[in-house]
């Protein structure tokens, strides 16, 4: 798994106290969903993104690391990873997840290295 996983690339545009909260989530191959959340935290950053009708409400967890671009302008969000990448992910419950570092290894593993 990559090391940066769970942390912004520097090149993403990501600065430190920024508000991602409603961005669309643009995919390699389209648009995936909305921002719900997201946290900044060391080695544990990671969106939160609403796909709403998409996959059927579904929210995904997205590692930071995938993040390449963010463009505040448009108030959007680039991921270097596909839909159906994101789509497969392992599935996400924000009551169950949230510090579960098995989690965060199962998605970690699912997202890298990237198979584009």
């Amino acid at each position: 798994m990559n090391e940066n996983a769970w942390n912004y690339a520097s090149t993403s545009g990501y600065t430190i106290g920024s508000d991602l909260t409603g961005f669309k989530v643009e995919a390699l191959d389209g648009s995936i969903g909305k921002v719900d959340k997201h946290t900044e935290e060391v080695d544990a950053s990671c969106l939160v993104v609403d796909t709403g009708p998409w996959i059927f409400g579904k929210e995904v967890l997205v590692p930071a690391g995938t993040v390449i671009k963010i463009d505040a302008a448009q108030e959007k969000v680039y991921v270097d990873r596909t839909k159906e990448q994101i789509k497969d992910a392992p599935e996400f419950h924000r009551e169950k997840h949230f510090g579960d570092s098995g989690y965060r290894e199962q998605l970690g593993a699912h997202y890298w290295p990237p198979r584009v």
